[in-house]
């Protein structure tokens, strides 16, 4: 008794497929050696091109003489940390540091409270004019600052609010809340509504809902617009430099300046300055980084 047996695998035109060889088969989402060195070049290049006028503004601070930017070559042999001393002992730095933590702080806290309220009320409630209400807060962003200046220093004087941290801050919201509040609007759209129909059947007030269910669940949005918040405040000059008076309460941004006469420019204390300026603003990326990308991404995907 004979049997016959059928080829194991014919191609569809009718002849034999042929084994595929063991070096070519790669699995799904894994790339080859060359998208892989390309992509890691890439990505050395761009970190290099990001970090390097930060190394440099480090490098220039160590030169000891004020035109030592325009021959850095000279640096390497006469290298000191001179700079750092003169701006810490014989400057105003830690009243700049006060007021600037002040200023920066405010903004940031009463920022985010106004923004993440008018936000959340866009996002879930319908009253009459909401729409409107967002463009509204968009349009106040097309007039520049110098434009602006003049109006809100009239109404601070009004208020005796000239050179103080409240005014100071407040004007300052004037420039953050609006572009947060669209920020977290987004995100408060993409939590679900049942969570504040469950909070509601549980018995909580509509803030209650929001204090206690949304809040938590929108930690990375409120860290982005917290972050957004912080580095407007802490790099703003026109508004402070306009509505503090006294030298004592100068921000760091403005602090800079007394580097820079008529005639004369410090730019050795003022790289010094600039780098000790910079650990604040990493110690708070530091602490809100993990929250970052997450607010970023998921705020974008409604709106």
């Amino acid at each position: 008794m004979s049997t016959s047996t059928a080829p194991t695998s014919v191609a569809k035109t009718g002849r034999p497929a042929e084994a595929a060889p063991a070096g070519a088969v790669r699995r799904r989402g894994r790339r080859g050696l060359l998208a892989t060195v390309s992509t890691h070049g890439v990505l050395i290049v761009a970190s290099l091109v990001a970090f390097f006028p930060v190394a440099w503004l480090i490098f220039l601070s160590l030169g000891p003489d004020k035109d030592d930017y325009l021959h850095p070559g000279g640096i390497w042999h006469k290298a000191t940390f001179d700079n750092y001393t003169f701006v810490l002992e014989h400057t105003a730095f830690f009243d700049w540091l006060k007021s600037t933590l002040v200023v920066v702080l405010g903004t940031t806290a009463i920022g985010v409270i106004i923004a993440a309220t008018s936000g959340y009320a866009v996002s879930r409630m319908r009253f009459p004019g909401y729409k409107k209400f967002m463009w509204v807060l968009l349009v106040t962003q097309m007039f520049p600052v110098a434009v602006l200046i003049v109006p809100m220093y009239q109404i601070m004087s009004e208020l005796q609010l000239i050179d103080t941290y409240l005014g100071l801050i407040l004007v300052n919201c004037t420039t953050v809340v609006p572009y947060s509040a669209w920020l977290l609007k987004g995100y408060f759209d993409t939590i679900p509504f049942e969570i504040d129909e469950a909070g509601r059947v549980d018995g909580l007030s509509p803030f209650g809902a929001f204090l206690r269910l949304i809040l938590p669940l929108a930690r990375p949005g409120l860290a982005v617009a917290a972050f957004y918040n912080f580095l407007t405040a802490f790099g703003e000059v026109a508004f402070a430099s306009t509505f503090m008076l006294s030298d004592s309460k100068y921000t760091f941004a403005v602090g800079l300046q007394s580097f820079v006469s008529e005639h004369d420019a410090q730019r050795n204390l003022m790289a010094a300055t600039a780098v000790l300026i910079a650990i604040p603003v990493s110690v708070f990326f530091y602490l809100v980084q993990k929250n970052l990308v997450t607010g970023l991404t998921a705020g974008g995907t409604k709106g």
